[in-house]
């Protein structure tokens, strides 16, 4: 029988060892996105999608008299929401299956359940507190219709509330497949929308296996903005004290947010994101980091109503003469 969540509980975070797999977190605040959203997002992370910035080419691309959101920043929300799970993190490890069922768009609201697909408790050691690994299990639904929007799996390493010992879990909690099969990607394509007014010339000269990488690289600023605007309740993002390096760390989706902005800025007729592959954390991010992009292009297949193409995006961090990866990304758009 699962243990109950306390009220303090829901205030300050579960431990590691008070999770059960099959338990449902209690839900975050659900949120409506307004221009006040989208717009503060767009200071952060300056992310040059067409569709998500001009009203009137949205509406002749999907039909509707609304922008579109940004899936950036749908899937920021949705982190956001599912650190009921997470304010007792100590590193996120990775993302599993992104993927968006649906657009949304300005005005809608979202709202997103947790539920505890696995643990595994990590090898006791002298040197650090005990600690595990849970697989979340989100979903992010669209209230006005309760249609889904995205749904994956992350992976979070949690601290034990035990300092001597930990509960003896030992789920197999998979592994991340890093192949893209872009022919099981075709049904999340918005087959509706005619990209046609992106425009022909927005096409990019890309060959298959061709890596590029961005001249433009891009400092990380307004971190913990984006925390707040976000609703992430992960301490260690906002409180320098909570981290294991002592210093605050800046959220994983962030790092994403600049580096989809930079994968737009080469391939300008892109008209969405269709989901994530995998997604890994590979070291961590700070304030002031200066990042750089290098995108490479899979695979990509033609269809009726544009393209889809599987993108490998890797982030480095620049710190004076230090570069450290921080970001392997690999992710499917839609665009002409």
């Amino acid at each position: 029988m699962d243990r109950e969540i306390t009220s303090n509980e829901k205030a300050t975070g579960t431990y590691f060892d008070d999770l059960a797999v099959g338990q449902i977190l209690p839900p975050a605040p659900d949120v409506t996105i307004t221009a006040g959203e989208i717009s503060m997002y767009q200071s952060i992370c300056g992310d040059p999608l067409a569709t998500s910035l001009s009203l009137p080419l949205a509406e002749k691309i999907t039909g509707v008299s609304k922008r579109v959101v940004n899936p950036g920043l749908i899937m920021h929300f949705s982190i956001g929401q599912s650190t009921v799970a997470t304010r007792r993190v100590i590193a996120n490890l990775f993302y599993r299956g992104v993927s968006f069922k649906r657009p949304v768009f300005e005005g809608e609201t979202l709202h997103t359940e947790v539920i505890i697909k696995g643990l595994k408790d990590l090898t006791l050691r002298e040197d650090r507190s005990p600690r595990g690994l849970a697989l979340l299990g989100i979903k992010t639904t669209c209230v006005n219709d309760n249609s889904i929007v995205v749904d994956y799996e992350r992976c979070a390493m949690l601290k034990a509330r035990d300092s001597q010992t930990l509960p003896g879990h030992s789920d197999d909690l998979g592994s991340v497949e890093t192949e893209i099969v872009l022919d099981q990607w075709e049904s999340l394509v918005p087959h509706s929308w005619d990209i046609s007014p992106i425009g022909i010339e927005k096409q990019t000269d890309w060959n298959v296996g061709e890596k590029k990488i961005d001249d433009l690289c891009d400092t990380v600023s307004n971190a913990i903005e984006l925390v707040r605007l976000t609703q992430n309740q992960a301490p260690v993002h906002r409180d320098a004290s909570t981290s294991p390096t002592g210093e605050r760390l800046v959220y994983g989706g962030h790092t994403i947010g600049l580096a989809q902005a930079s994968l737009n800025r080469l391939m300008p007729g892109n008209a969405t994101v269709l989901g994530w592959q995998s997604c890994d954390h590979l070291g961590p991010v700070h304030e002031g980091d200066v990042l750089s992009f290098q995108h490479t292009l899979l695979e990509e297949k033609s269809l009726d109503t544009g393209k889809i193409s599987a993108i490998r995006t890797e982030v480095s961090s620049n710190k004076g003469a230090e570069t450290s990866s921080v970001l392997d990304w690999r992710l499917v758009v839609f665009g002409v």
